[in-house]
């Protein structure tokens, strides 16, 4: 018992330590949209196109990340979910905000920011990645080994999908996680009101990236 509830502190200690890590980034990232902007100018096919498909990841992610949590019920901890989106990737939460980071960098119209932002996500979330499946394995054994050697860990292979007949879905939860998820659509007026103000000289770029 002392065991698992030193594994379950050490796993918080890494949630915090991602949540501190997270917003140190967005802070970053909000001085970014202040001081900086992307080459391409505005209104450009490239610097347009580079923001619609940074909006396509975020409804992705938001989407994707509601599904998952269809197939969660609340209970990843309590017992093994390996149906659904959890057949094809162990860990579909955190592939989606990846995606999500992604398409939030891409809305300032800079393909460099938006791989800068995602490779960030991708270390953030593997350091907690590491530690849960310390955790989990301790607490599934074998199961959970099976379950390692079979499924991806963040890449889909979408060939091992497997269904369940019926869901049990925690409607609070889904609430929250399309919540959580909706907040990388924060990025798109944020981008936008500072690009307008970069274009009209009110607010001065110290930094452009491509």
């Amino acid at each position: 018992m002392a065991s698992s509830q030193s594994r379950r502190i050490n796993l918080t200690s890494v949630q915090m330590i991602r949540k501190a890590i997270l917003r140190a980034f967005i802070v970053a990232g909000l001085v970014f949209v202040v001081v900086g902007d992307t080459r391409w100018p505005s209104g450009s096919f490239l610097h347009e196109g580079i923001e619609y498909i940074g909006l396509i990841l975020i409804v992705i992610c938001i989407c994707g990340r509601i599904l998952c949590t269809l197939y969660i019920g609340g209970n990843k901890i309590e017992s093994l979910v390996t149906a659904g989106p959890y057949s094809v990737v162990r860990n579909p939460l955190y592939s989606l905000s990846i995606v999500g980071a992604a398409g939030a960098g891409a809305q300032l119209g800079s393909v460099v920011l938006t791989i800068v932002t995602a490779a960030v996500a991708y270390f953030v979330f593997l350091l907690v990645i590491l530690k849960e499946e310390q955790f989990l394995t301790a607490r599934f054994g074998a199961s959970y080994l099976e379950y390692m050697e079979r499924v991806p860990r963040l890449w889909p292979k979408f060939s091992l999908w497997r269904d369940v007949a019926t869901l049990e879905v925690n409607p609070r939860l889904v609430r929250v996680t399309a919540l959580d998820a909706s907040i990388f659509l924060l990025s798109i007026p944020l981008s936008e009101g500072f690009e307008y103000l970069h274009d009209i000289g009110l607010v001065p770029v110290f930094l452009t990236l491509p």
